[in-house]
């Protein structure tokens, strides 16, 4: 067997045992320690005992096989047949193996802020910017998780300048870090008399929510100032100065947050969001000195990429990651997203494996 297999196998009935020790069950945070551990590792156990088994039947079946009656035409041509049979399921198993192999994303469990800015197109990016946001408020609804608004600049009909929110559920961040990149928008504006159709453009920013543990912050390099919150809110928000303003200093970069009730949560989100910024800052250096063949694949989250174009006039979703056309722009717009999260998931997963990928299968 495979070293790294053993290993593995070693070490999950190592964690068993421990999870037997009267001494482990009585310490609260060594007995979580072991048993998130644990259940990590199950499964990989499990699919490594199913290709091992798995294994041992095409051996045993390739023995009979050396083993029979070359007269015996028949009975040959059965286990030949078997142990093709047998082989599909190893390589299916194998591969699946493989890919629980694949280290995960740190950040893949955590939740989400979104920031959509109107890009090229004026007053239809700016549309486009608010149906976009829709789009992700409904599939958000539809996984479970929740949507929660921290900073929003409006346009007088209605679109979107810039918004910024959270979306929050185990999770949100593995599907929605695909999201990151200019999106393209092509369709007749409500605003043209002529019929034209227009190219308009929104970048969306994608950023786990990072904890304090995370990114560190010293207070004295951040100003921070209040102000009375503008837009929709109510009374209370207008006649209070509740909204945040924070200035990091050493970066230059502003997070604000209005839309909490108190002053209070609106620095607590506007923290977080500052966290989150710089946390993605330190990525893109990373990233930046990493191979050009990386950089290609899908979630390397340059914002300038063009990712996505959405033609209203053939009802059509282009993903140009992955070459993808959908005739099912209304769908997506509706918040069934998961017809791209998944491809996307897929040939991410197979450039980490070094494999190709076909949307097709």
């Amino acid at each position: 067997m495979n070293p790294q297999f053993e290993q593995i196998l070693k070490r999950y009935e190592e964690l068993m045992a421990e999870l037997a020790n009267p001494d482990v069950y009585g310490n609260q945070s060594l007995y979580v320690s072991v048993v998130k551990e644990q259940s990590e590792l199950e499964p990989i156990v499990t699919q490594i005992r199913l290709v091992a088994e798995l294994q041992d039947e095409l051996d045993e079946l390739q023995m009979m096989y050396d083993e029979s009656d070359h007269s015996d035409a028949e009975m040959r041509q059965l286990l030949r047949e078997e142990r093709q049979a047998v082989e599909l399921k190893y390589e299916k198993a194998d591969e699946k193996l493989k890919l629980l192999l694949i280290p995960g994303d740190p950040n893949d469990d955590k939740n989400v802020y979104m920031e959509i800015r109107s890009g090229a197109g004026g007053e239809e990016a700016a549309l486009f910017a608010q149906e976009l946001y829709r789009m992700y408020e409904s599939y958000a609804d539809i996984c479970g998780y929740q949507t929660e608004v921290v900073d929003i600049s409006e346009t007088e009909l209605g679109g979107l300048k810039e918004i910024v929110f959270m979306i929050s559920g185990r999770g949100a961040y593995s599907r929605l870090k695909y999201e990151m990149g200019v999106h393209r928008v092509q369709r007749v504006p409500v605003t043209e008399s002529g019929g034209r159709i227009h190219t308009s453009t929104c970048t969306v920013a994608v950023m786990p929510e990072i904890d304090d543990v995370d990114i560190e912050i010293n207070p004295a390099d951040l100003q921070i100032d209040t102000y009375r919150a503008s837009g929709a809110g109510g009374q209370h928000v207008n006649k209070t100065s509740s909204a945040i303003r924070i200035t990091h200093l050493p970066t230059g970069l502003v997070v604000t947050c209005q839309d909490q009730r108190s002053q209070h949560k609106n620095k607590d989100r506007a923290m977080s969001v500052l966290r989150s910024r710089l946390y993605e800052m330190e990525q893109e250096k990373q990233d930046q000195a990493i191979s050009a063949e990386r950089r290609a694949q899908v979630g390397t989250g340059d914002r300038s990429e063009r990712i996505r174009t959405y033609n209203y006039h053939q009802s059509r979703v282009t993903d140009h990651r992955i070459n993808l056309t959908l005739y099912k722009l209304e769908d997506i717009l509706a918040g069934e997203l998961d017809l791209l999260v998944e491809p996307l998931i897929e040939f991410d997963r197979a450039a980490q494996l070094g494999t190709g990928y076909n949307g097709d299968e």
